[in-house]
């Protein structure tokens, strides 16, 4: 029975490609010691009609991975964050305006971080996915740090206009679950969907 360390060497020797454009997801691999390929997948990530949020985030995961993947692949990667707050899906703001709007909706409640994560082997046709839940309660803020904290433009393209990797750290009074899911790839998951190829 091979080790764990002999199959995480194992796994930073495959051709790993990772779907996304988020310099969050990279370096979050990069953490662990993966250099994926990047290759952003390009497709339409509206939802449909009466879509559930959690059948939502697992369907972007699986058709990104998908989307991205070329010939001569070994491992496709995808994820998708989303935020909901008291039942609502909250996207990538808008504007400034938005992103406003949204953390003054977030001020002094909890919400939840769906991350689902999709890792595709093309020539197998093999699928292997998880979603993580992760509870997270933003603190009581004024008017004028929201207005500080998107003047600084983190939160301008990220689900519901924070980063809990960045500055938006600080907005954080509590969390239950994966600070990494949170941040767009929950590594312990993911690694454990990425050893299952080996």
């Amino acid at each position: 029975m091979k080790s764990n360390h002999s199959l995480y060497q194992t796994l930073k020797d495959r051709r790993l490609c990772l779907a996304s454009a988020s310099p969050r997801r990279l370096d979050l691999l990069r953490q662990v010691g993966l250099q994926p390929e990047v290759r952003p997948a390009h497709l339409d990530e509206s939802r449909l009609p009466d879509e559930a949020v959690l059948a939502y985030v697992q369907r972007m995961a699986i058709s990104k991975a998908h989307a991205a993947a070329e010939a001569g692949d070994d491992l496709v990667l995808a994820a998708d964050t989303i935020v909901v707050l008291e039942g609502a899906l909250l996207g990538k703001p808008q504007d400034a305006d938005d992103a406003v709007r949204m953390l003054h909706r977030m001020a002094g409640q909890q919400h939840e971080v769906y991350t689902a994560v999709a890792v595709w082997q093309p020539d197998r046709q093999k699928l292997a996915q998880c979603t993580v839940q992760s509870r997270v309660w933003i603190k009581a803020m004024s008017a004028e740090e929201i207005a500080a904290y998107v003047a600084s433009g983190e939160p301008l393209d990220k689900a519901g206009s924070y980063g809990i990797q960045g500055i938006g750290a600080a907005l954080v009074a509590r969390m239950e679950g994966s600070c990494s899911g949170v941040a767009g790839l929950p590594l312990c998951e993911t690694l454990a969907l990425l050893l299952d190829f080996t």
